[in-house]
């Protein structure tokens, strides 16, 4: 893309639409401040990724075309502040609709727009710090849907290496997964339960202040442990941080 977009869309997701709206505010708020019109389709809804997970393709082909439907009617770039929703539409569409000639290209009209969110700011727009400041001690966990399957690896990284004030470690088995996997921690909780207390103290060792990740799936499942054993690691979403250094 030769110039920077006026205007997006802002694919919400289920967790953050939900359970975590702050999170979208501060999507929508940052882009907003570089100068670029953010509009959210009404009716979108999930992208179909549950369904999919669990075995249910017939009835993840019916939402995902729901999806594609509505988000044909827009313009612009497509923004998914999850690599989790944000795969599930690049990569596991495309699978769900191989025998559907129509319905392909549909998926292929709209999974050329999409861009997880911090793979925009960097790679479309060519932002790698937005001048922020924020004092904390941070641990970054690059989610497993992000890193693995959209290969966004150090677009995140470089935002929050360019926070002023914001100390990122480093901590033991880093890109290890947390554990949540959707459907695999209700399927199988006391693996993922095991996978997740090992990711909290391995952050608690090293002394981070909060956990940075894109995917509030992640997020939400280290939250509930962190919450249980007590402890003062906060959780945050990438965009968070940003707005928040933003405004500090």
């Amino acid at each position: 893309m030769s110039e920077k977009p006026e205007k997006v869309q802002f694919f919400h997701t289920c967790l953050i639409n939900e359970f975590y709206p702050g999170v979208g505010m501060s999507v929508v708020n940052i882009l907003e401040r570089l100068g670029i019109t953010v509009e959210v389709p009404p009716d979108q809804t999930c992208c179909g990724q549950p369904a999919f997970n669990s075995g249910f393709s017939k009835e993840a082909r019916e939402v995902a075309l729901k999806t594609l439907d509505i988000l044909l009617e827009t313009e612009g770039p497509i923004i998914v502040p999850s690599g989790s929703c944000g795969d599930m539409i690049i990569h596991q569409y495309p699978q769900l609709f191989y025998d559907d000639s129509k319905s392909l290209a549909k998926v292929n009209a709209v999974t050329e727009r999409c861009y997880e969110f911090t793979q925009f700011l960097v790679d479309v727009l060519d932002i790698t710090d937005l001048r922020v400041r924020l004092n904390a001690r941070a641990a970054y966990h690059p989610s497993c849907h992000l890193l693995r399957g959209l290969k966004v690896e150090n677009q995140p990284k470089v935002l929050l290496e360019n926070v002023t004030g914001l100390d990122v470690v480093e901590f033991q088995d880093q890109e290890e997964c947390c554990g949540f996997g959707g459907m695999f921690s209700v399927k199988n909780p006391e693996i993922s339960g095991s996978m997740m207390n090992n990711k909290i103290a391995h952050l608690e060792a090293v002394g981070a202040d909060m956990v940075i990740s894109c995917d509030m799936g992640c997020l939400m499942h280290l939250e509930g442990g962190l919450h249980r054993r007590g402890s003062r690691i906060q959780v945050r979403h990438v965009a968070q941080i940003l707005e928040e250094g933003l405004a500090s």
